[in-house]
C-alpha cells in the first residue's frame, strides 16, 4: 500500500466521522428551528438563541461534510464536457479542476483560520443578546476547509501518481 492510498484511507476515516457529526448537526437544527416555531406561535417566546444556534449547526454540517462529498466527488458538476473529451484529455480536465480547486480552497483555509484565531484571541461574540462565540462557526469552516483541502492534495497527488483516491465508482 502506498503513502497516498494510506492516507485516503486515513481521512476517509475522518469524514465519515464528519458527516455522522453532520447528520447529528443536522437533526439538532431541525429540532431547534421546530422548537423556535412552536415556541413563539404558541407562547410568544422570543426565538433569539434558536436561530443563531440552528445557523451554527448548519455552518458546521456544511463545511464538516465537504470533504466526505468531495472523496466521491459526489458534487454537482457538468459532465457535457467530459463526455465529449478523449480519455486523456478528461483526465488533465479532471486534475486541473483538482488542482485549482486545491488552490482556491487552501486559501479560503488560510482566511478562514485566521477568522477563528482572531474571534478567539478577541473574544468575538455575535451581535445578538445571546451573544455565543464567533469562534464556534469560524472554527468548524476552518476545520471543513481543511479537510477538504486535504482531500483535493490527495487527488491531485493521485492524478501524479496514478493512485485512485475517490470511492465513487468509475472516477
Amino acid at each position: 500500500m502506498n503513502i497516498i492510498s494510506y492516507f485516503q484511507g486515513f481521512i476517509s476515516q475522518i469524514n465519515r466521522l464528519m458527516v455522522a457529526l453532520g447528520s447529528l448537526g443536522l437533526a439538532a437544527a431541525s429540532l431547534i428551528l421546530s422548537y423556535s416555531v412552536v415556541s413563539r406561535s404558541l407562547f410568544n417566546a422570543t426565538t433569539d438563541w434558536q436561530d443563531e444556534a440552528a445557523v451554527f449547526c448548519l455552518v458546521g454540517v456544511t463545511f464538516l461534510s465537504a470533504a466526505f462529498v468531495q472523496e466521491r466527488r459526489s458534487h454537482i458538476g457538468i459532465s457535457a464536457v467530459a463526455g465529449l473529451l478523449p480519455g486523456f484529455l478528461e483526465k488533465l480536465r479532471v486534475f486541473f479542476i483538482d488542482l485549482v480547486s486545491f488552490a482556491f480552497c487552501s486559501f479560503f483555509t488560510w482566511k478562514s483560520w485566521t477568522l477563528w484565531h482572531e474571534a478567539w484571541s478577541d473574544g468575538q461574540v455575535t451581535s445578538s443578546s445571546w451573544g455565543p462565540p464567533l469562534a464556534i462557526p469560524y472554527g468548524l469552516m476552518a476545520t471543513g476547509m481543511s479537510l477538504l483541502c486535504i482531500q483535493l492534495l490527495l487527488h491531485t497527488l493521485g492524478h501524479l501518481f496514478g493512485v485512485t483516491t475517490t470511492a465513487a465508482k468509475g472516477h
